[in-house]
């Protein structure tokens, strides 16, 4: 593999950066990732190939700014590597997605940390793989409130945390959770602990057998930390963190990892109505309405991943746009409504090949496609997140123009 050397900002050389551009690296990823997905998905277990891949691409740190070691990649670029991602392995997309959902908010927020930027220095040498601890037993998907507690001795802590869900936290090099910022706060007055995986010890409670994304390996934890640095604990409030970076990062990304998906489908459809077209030329075939619906609705998709992005890219550095309501409100119709329209098209997709695409291991095969995006809805609830946006609504004054918010 063709490799170049990079310096970074702070003087010091930058380890070798793979051939070609970020869609170029992202796309070898894909190629290993789709080989193995079927397998991930048959087996339920972590799609180890794919995120060797992308440690060997070295696309696990680019997020991080280049005077840290990284190459300093947008959200914007960072969506179009999940789509790639989400076309070839679902897993393996969310994965990725999930890992630059939690590096979000350190580049975002730990920046003025020594000990985070630090962090951020070995994430984009190491290749540290991230995972992100913020359900809890009792609370459920609320990550907006905490049980556990940061339990401070001196300069030290620790913690014990319930986790009834940690995506791929056994294979993980590095975990950010979420607690109370100690044990007389309120549920709501969080903040963010990193934990490195030799520093913690984790408990398996329950096993993630489920309907799709089956290799995101979600298992769940009692995670135990105990006389580590308070330098550790991110400071500023996780209420900060979560609408400044983590909710944008999130249903941005996701819904980036959804359109992937989305789109494999409509190209599978399309492959079909092509080869019936062919059969018989001068016909139009029957599905040829259903995917032309499909593809409506595809464009309409990335019309609302796009434009999300735009928002965020012109929002990113000011932290009174990130929290408005209006922002959070967009965010929070991005993501619902991406994650039902991916479904729908897949569906759809689905009807134009019909038993070819319900049956596995033909060239039009889509029932992984339609199991992995049926969690869409599910991550986090969309009945959850209309009933945030009601909220929002209660307090918010309309604009009524076209080309704001």
């Amino acid at each position: 593999m063709n490799m170049h050397v990079e310096v970074a900002a702070t003087g010091t050389v930058a380890a070798a950066i793979p051939a070609g551009g970020l869609d170029a690296r992202a796309k070898r990823v894909a190629e290993i990732a789709a080989r193995h997905a079927d397998a991930v998905d048959r087996e339920g277990r972590f799609p180890a190939e794919a995120v060797a891949a992308l440690k060997a691409e070295r696309l696990l740190g680019i997020q991080v700014p280049r005077a840290l070691g990284g190459e300093g990649a947008s959200m914007s670029e960072i969506a179009e590597l999940c789509a790639i991602l989400g076309r070839a392995c679902s897993a393996s997309a969310m994965v990725f997605a999930m890992h630059h959902i939690k590096l979000a908010s350190l580049v975002t927020h730990g920046i003025d940390s020594p000990w985070h930027c630090g962090l951020m220095e070995r994430v984009a040498g190491e290749q540290l793989l991230i995972a992100s601890s913020t359900t809890e037993a009792g609370i459920g998907g609320d990550l907006r409130n905490s049980l556990c507690a940061v339990e401070a001795d001196g300069d030290t802590f620790r913690l014990t945390k319930e986790a009834s869900v940690i995506s791929y936290g056994a294979q993980a090099d590095l975990i950010l959770a979420t607690a109370r910022r100690h044990p007389e706060a309120a549920t709501s007055d969080q903040v963010l602990v990193a934990l490195l995986a030799d520093q913690i010890t984790l408990e398996r409670t329950s096993v993630w057998d489920t309907l799709g994304m089956r290799g995101t390996c979600s298992d769940g934890f009692v995670l135990k930390a105990e006389g580590l640095p308070l330098a550790q604990v991110l400071q500023k409030p996780f209420a900060e963190i979560a609408a400044q970076s983590m909710l944008a990062a999130s249903h941005l990304l996701w819904g980036s990892v959804w359109f992937g998906i989305a789109s494999y489908a409509v190209d599978r459809a399309r492959a079909f109505v092509q080869g019936e077209a062919r059969k018989k030329p001068g016909q139009v075939p029957p599905g040829a309405l259903r995917l032309a619906e499909a593809a409506n609705e595809l464009q309409a998709m990335k019309s609302n991943v796009v434009a999300g992005l735009a928002r965020y890219e012109a929002a990113k550095g000011d932290p009174d746009s990130l929290s408005a309501i209006g922002f959070s409100i967009m965010l929070n119709n991005v993501k619902i409504t991406v994650s039902g329209q991916a479904v729908d098209i897949v569906q759809r997709a689905l009807s134009v090949v019909g038993i070819l695409g319900y049956k596995n291991g033909t060239p039009f095969s889509l029932g992984r496609q339609l199991r992995d995006v049926l969690s869409a809805p599910l991550m986090i609830s969309n009945d959850r997140i209309l009933s945030n946006t009601a909220n929002l609504l209660l307090v918010q004054k309309g604009s009524g123009k076209l080309l704001s918010a």
